[in-house]
């Protein structure tokens, strides 16, 4: 029999139920108003009061209102047909709604039950199988989508039955197993998974240490990030996180994309919804919301909501995962989560930690960065899940709770900066206050060697000792002027903006410089050392100013060209004539002062 309630206090979307039975931590009921059901999900219990906080609009809710307990936790449905859909962080499939607003009360099911699959068997009769087991897989936006045997499944399996090569739907029956107990068990298309809880189909084993490449050149080249690592931008209001996030998504190396907008403003959403499916997709040609999908909160859906938008996200990352896949998974903002954990925590009169975020709010960020990784399947095949997220800071303030609880868990920290975005020096990426502790590991140290180079390590190190160095100069010409330092402050200077326009300033709207392989980021950074190794010598500030405006207008263009193509080996050919010509000038002048 299950679980009744009735309401017996309301504070916002935060709802106090009396219960007349047993309930669990997440578990879903729905509240009987007027003649809508309102779907909520437990977050505290106490004696025989469950304190739930409900995803929709509480007006019109009364005291003694009916409570239904279903039994079940907040899940997801797993499927084919899951890409390529916009769903908010309860899984409706917002496209099957209607009207500017939802109703409230209304939900969808996140899955098309009429859609005809070609299924294909990868197992046969008589296999042992166990959760995450392939059992066969159709093909879904030219991704080979898996059918899996239920993750919820304990123990080992032995297939009495799979459904011969053909057309199915998602509920038709494509596999009979047999449990120990020899009970039969059928097996469709379709499981449900509870969001909180890790999806856990894999063994533990020493992980790789692989590159993702994200053809941004002030990541892959200073701060990269690995296969299955975790990264957070911080970054106040207009420093271009969405724009890089963008960016990351289009070009870095990743089967799937997850974009969980968990509770931005207006704007931010709308330019997902209308951007990602126009954006090309570089390596298949095809659009990329064909291997996308979007988790988005509605805009009159509680702000209590933006804790389900994250979970849902991530939870079907971990089933693309499981299907050996490489999935990219966007947050945009963790933020506005953090504040639906400080709004609910405030409202149950939880002691408050700092700035009123939850005194455990660092564990609830670790416990979710968790589950991203690199796995290895049972099957022996491999699947990782690299989240990125973002944080709003208040004022740009990155001394703030989130953004430093995030730090502690973050392998990779890309600081965009106000005074950058200003300067219009687009990827705003920090080069200074940002950093990668992948860099740390001997494991990734050894990949770099084998991948890129021997020196490559050190060539980073002494790009961002230049870029040090560049910065503290301009403090001192600001604070003195250009006659109060020495020429040789001046050249320093340069040599560091050099490495600023040519290295770290990428343009997302030029084809050729939107992407960067790490073969031609490497040829192009030796390249830049070099000029950066060279000593010159000049009369003025005014004529290092005017040399080195050349060569940076000279790079530029080579890094609009096609790599190695004519027209790159033309620049390439000038500017390697520009600094002859200044070599023999210094020769020049030398003979002249002899």
């Amino acid at each position: 029999m299950s679980t009744k309630g009735k309401v017996k206090g309301i504070v916002a979307n935060l709802v106090t139920v009396e219960v007349d039975g047993p309930v669990s931590q997440s578990e879903i009921c729905y509240i009987k108003t007027g003649q809508t059901d309102l779907m909520a999900e437990v977050i505290k219990i106490y004696g025989n009061n469950a304190f739930v906080q409900v995803f929709e609009s509480t007006r019109g809710m009364l005291i003694n209102d009916e409570v239904r307990f279903d039994g079940h936790l907040l899940e997801v449905s797993l499927g084919p047909g899951i890409l390529s859909k916009n769903y908010d962080g309860l899984q409706n499939d917002l496209d099957k709604m209607e009207g500017v607003f939802l109703k409230r009360g209304q939900y969808t099911y996140a899955l098309d039950k009429d859609k005809v699959w070609d299924f294909k068997p990868l197992a046969k009769v008589g296999d042992k199988v166990q959760a995450g087991s392939w059992l066969g897989e159709v093909d879904e936006n030219f991704m080979p989508h898996k059918i899996m045997v239920p993750f919820s499944f304990k123990g080992f399996f032995e297939i009495k039955s799979i459904a011969k090569e053909g057309q199915f739907k998602i509920d038709d029956t494509i596999a009979v197993l047999i449990d120990r107990n020899k009970k039969e068990v059928k097996v469709t298309m379709v499981q449900k998974w509870p969001v909180k809880v890790p999806i856990t189909a894999f063994k533990e084993k020493p992980r790789p240490f692989k590159l993702l490449e994200t053809g941004v050149r002030t990541i892959d080249t200073l701060n990269p990030i690995v296969e299955g690592g975790t990264g957070f931008i911080p970054g106040p209001f207009g420093c271009g996180k969405t724009v890089l996030q963008h960016a990351i998504s289009k070009q870095a190396e990743a089967d799937i994309v997850i974009v969980a907008a968990c509770g931005e403003r207006a704007n931010e959403v709308v330019e997902i919804f209308t951007e990602f499916p126009e954006l090309e997709d570089v390596r298949t040609g095809r659009k990329l919301m064909e291997r996308t999908t979007i988790i988005a909160n509605t805009s009159n859906m509680p702000v209590a909501s933006r804790e389900a938008s994250v979970y849902t996200a991530m939870t079907i990352g971990e089933y693309y995962r499981s299907m050996g896949l490489r999935v990219l998974m966007l947050a945009d903002s963790t933020s506005r989560w953090a504040q639906a954990l400080r709004e609910m925590s405030n409202r149950l009169e939880e002691l408050p930690g700092q700035d009123a975020f939850p005194m455990d709010l660092s564990a609830i960020i670790a416990n979710f960065y968790a589950r991203a990784g690199f796995v290895n399947l049972y099957n022996g095949e491999s699947g990782s899940i690299t989240f990125i997220g973002t944080v709003s800071p208040a004022g740009g303030n990155l001394k703030e709770p989130v953004t430093e609880s995030t730090k502690k868990v973050a392998r990779c920290f890309y600081a965009l900066a106000q005074q950058r975005a200003d300067s219009k020096r687009y990827p705003a990426v920090d080069p200074i206050d940002s950093y990668s502790k992948y860099l740390e590991y001997p494991e990734f140290l050894d990949y770099i060697e084998k991948k890129i180079s021997d020196n490559w390590i050190d060539m980073v190190n002494q790009t961002k000792t230049i870029l040090q160095r560049g910065k503290e100069i301009y403090e001192q010409i600001n604070i003195l002027g250009d006659d109060g330092v020495p020429v040789d402050y001046h050249i320093s200077f340069w040599k560091s903006e050099v490495i600023d326009f040519i290295i770290l300033q990428q343009d997302a709207f030029d084809k050729v410089d939107q992407s960067t392989p790490i073969e031609r980021q490497q040829y192009m950074l030796e390249s830049v050392l070099e000029i950066c190794e060279s000593d010159f010598e000049f009369e003025s500030f005014s004529e290092v100013d005017n040399y080195f405006k050349r060569i940076i207008n000279v790079y530029k263009q080579m890094n609009y060209s096609e790599f190695k193509s004519e027209k790159f080996n033309k620049f390439e050919k000038e500017l390697k004539s520009i600094i002859k010509e200044r070599i023999v000038e210094e020769s020049i002048l030398a003979t002249e002062t002899n």
